[in-house]
């Protein structure tokens, strides 16, 4: 069989998959394995263990790496004992408002964590709302936010939301059949919910949990804000800008975080192989909803009440921090103002400006790409071409600060041709760096809306006369716009409050993007007004978004319904 007969159109798949790999090589690739390199020769190129025998001599770098392992595990658990009742609840009884209580829930992903920290500091801090409340009333106080507790609180409301959405649709997969045999068993109550329920709902749990593992391991802003170094990512990142690139800890580091990201994810799916968790009837009823008695929905609503309240208090603290004349040592601001607003619509018009830019650009790389990955998986047969999507995807396994140091070590003394600029004080890398970071976002919607489209609807363009290239333009990137759309808004609000990378890759103040911006006004008293107003506007950003990119799956969804029923019928 020759290649011609394999693919219809051989030139033009294979330079599109030859460009792909050449941009995930050069941004992603080399960047990572120079990272691995460094950690693993001398300064003489000869290959060496002994950087990390240095690293685990140090007593500070031991500190950071269980401070790490211990901040990770400690907020996947908690995070576990927020989410689990909160989608158990929703899903098994009968709420009203189930659906608002399961929203509320999420909205804590909108808001990137490091941004909400300064304002969970003055309402669970030492001298927070909380505890001045609690030293009047009862004469004692609760460490909240004290060391890597504070850490922990922040990270685990932040990052629950992924265990609550993966646990409330492996919840409702249950087929309701397999619950009414354990209830007519003799199966009730905690006993019903441990040995039935909760584990066919494992992999929903696992994959959640896993997530949260990694993105707490391996975040870096929210650490810096609370002024805790004494981590993993905060030494990575003070290795390299106090020390300097040479610094081979650095690099030591970076390959331990990649390494753990990668162990969490595959001991997720270890856990969970060799064992079936499928339903009897696929399209069954799920779980049935029960009714609460008075006393117990009364129990219910207050409790999930009070952890809304818990998940929500970063918003509601970055919204009166951003609105507060001053907040300090009182329980609530002792006045309010909109002069924060002003003055980061007056001086921080440029990082507004530098965030559409960067975060629209990087945006549209990744549409594009995604675009072209998800054609050359789905209507080609190239060879290894799924390997594309593996590429693609194995960015959601690369800290941020990570790829940053990557591309700061490769890029060292790079100029770009006739400029005489270097490529590693351009903002073009600060965009590269979200493009590659965000990819496997846009790359998944990309996927899903071509995965919707008949590939008989090409073959009728075709028929009528149509070349490849031209039903390409004319027809499937059309259907594919609603989730080209949501890519393109997905990657963009995502790469608007990213910290990581950014703060490795900023090079002047007149570079500097909105995240880097909140993180700037947040290291002094005075910035944090303007910090916080700059937070909200990104927070609005964010939510705007993403209600965007929901409307526009919906709608693309809803334009394929009618296609898919008058092929069937």
């Amino acid at each position: 069989m020759t290649f011609a007969s394999r693919s219809r159109l051989p030139a033009g798949p294979l330079l599109t998959a030859l460009l792909v790999l050449a941009f995930l090589g050069l941004f992603l690739i080399v960047p990572v394995g120079t990272v691995f390199y460094s950690a693993f020769v001398n300064a003489d190129g000869s290959f060496t263990l002994g950087h990390f025998g240095a690293f685990f001599a140090q007593p500070l770098m031991q500190e950071a790496f269980f401070n790490s392992l211990y901040v990770a595990g400690w907020s996947a658990l908690i995070a576990s004992l927020i989410a689990i009742p909160l989608a158990y609840f929703t899903v098994r009884f009968e709420f009203r408002g189930a659906l608002i209580i399961q929203t509320l829930g999420v909205l804590p992903l909108i808001m990137p964590p490091f941004v909400g920290a300064v304002a969970m500091q003055l309402i669970f801090g030492r001298s927070g709302s909380v505890n001045l409340l609690l030293s009047d009333w009862f004469d004692f106080t609760l460490p909240f936010m004290e060391g890597l507790n504070g850490v922990i609180f922040v990270e685990s409301i932040h990052y629950f939301p992924f265990i609550l959405m993966n646990l409330v649709v492996a919840l409702r997969n249950i087929d309701g059949s397999m619950e009414e045999a354990a209830f007519n068993l003799g199966s009730r109550g905690f006993r019903l919910f441990r040995r039935i329920i909760f584990p066919l709902a494992l992999p929903g749990y696992v994959a959640g949990t896993s997530l949260v593992f990694v993105k707490v391991f391996d975040d870096l802003g929210t650490p810096l804000v609370l002024g805790t170094t004494n981590m993993l990512a905060p030494q990575a990142y003070l290795r390299i800008t106090q020390v300097g690139l040479e610094d081979p800890l650095g690099y030591v580091i970076s390959v331990i975080m990649i390494g753990f990201s990668i162990l969490a994810l595959w001991l997720s799916a270890r856990v969970l192989k060799g064992k079936d968790y499928s339903t009897l009837q696929k399209g069954g009823s799920s779980i049935q909803k029960r009714r609460l008695k008075p006393a117990e929905s009364v129990l219910a609503y207050g409790w999930i009440t009070l952890v809304l309240l818990l998940v929500l208090s970063p918003h509601i603290g970055v919204l009166l921090l951003s609105l507060a004349t001053v907040w300090s040592y009182a329980p609530l601001p002792d006045g309010f103002t909109l002069e924060h607003y002003a003055a980061v619509f007056s001086d921080s018009h440029g990082m507004i400006t530098n965030t559409l830019l960067y975060c629209g650009l990087a945006a549209g790389v990744d549409v594009i790409l995604g675009t072209a990955i998800a054609y050359l998986m789905l209507r080609t047969r190239l060879p290894a071409r799924q390997w594309l999507d593996f590429l693609a995807s194995a960015a959601l396994a690369i800290p941020g600060i990570v790829l940053a140091i990557g591309m700061l070590r490769t890029f060292r003394g790079w100029e770009f041709p006739l400029t005489g600029t270097l490529i590693t004080s351009s903002w073009l890398l600060i965009m590269i760096a979200y493009s590659v970071r965000r990819l496997p976002y846009a790359l998944r919607s990309c996927v899903a809306a071509l995965q919707q489209i008949n590939v008989s609807l090409e073959e009728a363009a075709e028929s009528l006369g149509a070349n490849r290239l031209r039903t390409i333009r004319r027809v499937v990137v059309p259907l594919m716009a609603g989730g080209m759309l949501a890519g393109f808004v997905t990657s963009f609000v995502t790469a608007a409050v990213e910290l990581s990378a950014t703060i490795m890759l900023v090079t002047r103040d007149s570079q500097a993007p909105m995240s880097y911006g909140i993180y700037l006004y947040m290291q002094s008293a005075a910035g944090r007004g303007p910090g916080a107003a700059l937070g909200v506007l990104a927070v609005v950003a964010v939510g705007i978004g993403t209600y965007i990119s929901h409307l526009l799956v919906e709608r693309a969804s809803a334009r394929q319904r009618p296609a898919r029923n008058e092929g069937s019928e």
